[in-house]
């Protein structure tokens, strides 16, 4: 199995080192002048300390990303990004295994997921390997590895938990199977298939109200939020009651609870799905809330600890 420590590929110096070697050389004054800028001298302790801690990995964890793109790992390079800011924050190498979707089958699918510490399926278009990130989403399930859905890996986790938790045989979305019977992931009232792509995506910020006593609560110690969206496809309420009624809980809702936002198993670590993209909220000295919540479950989940 293909796999990538996300700091392998980093040569000394470090990469967040050159923004303290160019200040060290002067270049910050050297632009200010050349702009006619006047600013004060710029304070770099938070961002010095940060570097230093980039150096300091005891531990590592694998995280199996499973996803359509996986040749080209600057498709998925901010959900990339934002695993390492998290690992950062655990002293903690994260260790990707760049997993594509369309070569898991259930022939396959446990032996590639067996060496994994979290599986994150991201975001994506179309129903090209998307069978195999429904298995993806079951392993994590049945063997209570910590799993993290963005996008199309909550419609994902929907679709599975539908299908193999809810009785559900034949759930699918209506982008994957237009023809399918039980369209757990749909259009919305008011909104026109027949629109072109763009006409129809629910793009930018949103708020969302998170429910008390879950690992999104958890997470963002907090219970109103506002993330950034780009999605097509909602949650069909239509069947809200028969997949909450097998287990499945509704942990983030759009203000007026319209619109479901954020899934998650009641009991586990972290088995979170989420319409919008965290990962463009993410920073080197601020890993956002849901990956260091996710990293922190599957060094948990291998002994690594969350300390």
């Amino acid at each position: 199995m293909k796999k990538d420590c996300v700091f392998e590929n980093m040569t000394l110096p470090n990469l967040y080192e050159v923004p303290l070697m160019l200040e060290k050389s002067g270049f910050s004054s050297v632009v200010c002048r050349e702009l006619g800028i006047e600013a004060p001298e710029p304070d770099l302790d938070e961002w010095t300390k940060m570097a230093e801690q980039m150096k300091c990995k005891f531990r590592s964890v694998e995280i199996g990303l499973v996803g359509k793109y996986v040749s080209l790992h600057d498709a998925y390079l901010s959900v990339a990004e934002a695993l390492r800011h998290a690992g950062c924050c655990y002293n903690a190498c994260v260790n990707i295994h760049w997993i594509d979707s369309e070569t898991l089958t259930e022939e396959t699918y446990e032996e590639k997921l067996k060496d994994i510490d979290g599986i994150i399926v991201p975001g994506g278009f179309g129903s090209r390997g998307v069978e195999g990130m429904i298995l993806a989403a079951r392993y994590a399930r049945e063997h209570g590895l910590p799993y993290f859905g963005i996008c199309l890996g909550m419609q994902v986790a929907v679709i599975e938990f539908a299908r193999h938790a809810a009785g559900i045989a034949d759930a699918n979305s209506s982008e994957l199977d237009p023809a399918c019977a039980h369209k757990v992931i749909d259009f919305m009232p008011g909104q026109n298939g027949d629109i072109d792509m763009g006409g129809t995506l629910r793009l930018g910020a949103y708020p969302c109200e998170i429910k008390a006593g879950t690992v999104m609560e958890r997470c963002y110690g907090a219970r109103s939020i506002s993330e950034r969206h780009r999605h097509r496809y909602e949650f069909n309420n239509d069947y809200r009651e028969a997949l909450t009624q097998a287990g499945l809980t509704i942990s983030g809702t759009s203000p007026d609870g319209r619109l479901v936002e954020t899934v998650e198993l009641p009991g586990r670590s972290f088995h979170v799905g989420v319409q919008f993209h965290p990962e463009f909220k993410s920073r080197p000295n601020r890993p956002h809330p849901l990956f260091k919540g996710f990293v922190g479950a599957a060094l948990e989940n291998n002994g690594g600890g969350m300390s």
